[in-house]
């Protein structure tokens, strides 16, 4: 399975993909998409460039589902309001693709790859290089991406268990089991 993290950003936005194959993680590829060549002014222009950026990323490299940040309020409104409409282009890219989004908070991601969800971006960077057997540091936010592929990786088999399990009648949850579903979207822990 192919797996594409986005870190979403109006400014960069980092992508990383991994293959998995049972507990093997493999290096596929990383980058960014960043609109910093246009004036800031222009909102639908910038989301333009994201949306085809992301479009042209599974194009070339064809994964089968994705994983985005979870966007929570900062201090500056402004911000965060710019920051979940580049996250939404995204988001539209992905699913026109006909792809599976599942989503991770930061602190989430920070506890899967570095086991403590306080973890600096060089401690994320250091520990993404480990895990995918890198020969050097990926950028910042190709690290926040690779790491939200390596949180679904393993994630992504626990929601398969469940689907599984629960298709099966083998539930144990008492009474009605919930209804799990691996191609919908859903964070992390909770199923929508």
């Amino acid at each position: 399975m192919r797996i594409l993290g986005i870190d979403p950003g109006l400014r960069t936005t980092g992508f990383g993909l991994v293959d998995v194959d049972g507990s093997e993680l493999s290096y596929v590829a990383s980058g960014t998409i960043t609109t910093t060549h246009l004036d800031k002014d222009l909102l639908p222009e910038r989301l333009k460039v994201i949306f085809d950026g992301i479009r042209e990323v599974v194009a070339r490299y064809e994964p089968d589902a994705a994983t985005v940040e979870i966007v929570f309020v900062n201090v500056n409104p402004q911000s965060t309001l710019l920051l979940g409409q580049a996250r939404g282009a995204l988001i539209t890219a992905l699913v026109s693709q006909n792809l599976a989004v599942a989503e991770y908070t930061a602190l989430q991601m920070k506890q899967a790859v570095a086991g403590h969800g306080r973890a600096q971006k060089s401690q994320i960077q250091e520990m993404v290089k480990r895990l995918l057997l890198l020969s050097g540091l990926p950028g910042t936010d190709a690290a926040d991406a690779l790491g939200l592929a390596i949180t679904h990786a393993h994630a992504g088999k626990a929601m398969a268990r469940l689907a599984a399990a629960d298709s099966l009648g083998g539930s144990s949850w008492g009474g009605t089991s919930p209804k799990i579903s691996t191609k919908a979207s859903y964070r992390a822990g909770r199923s929508r």
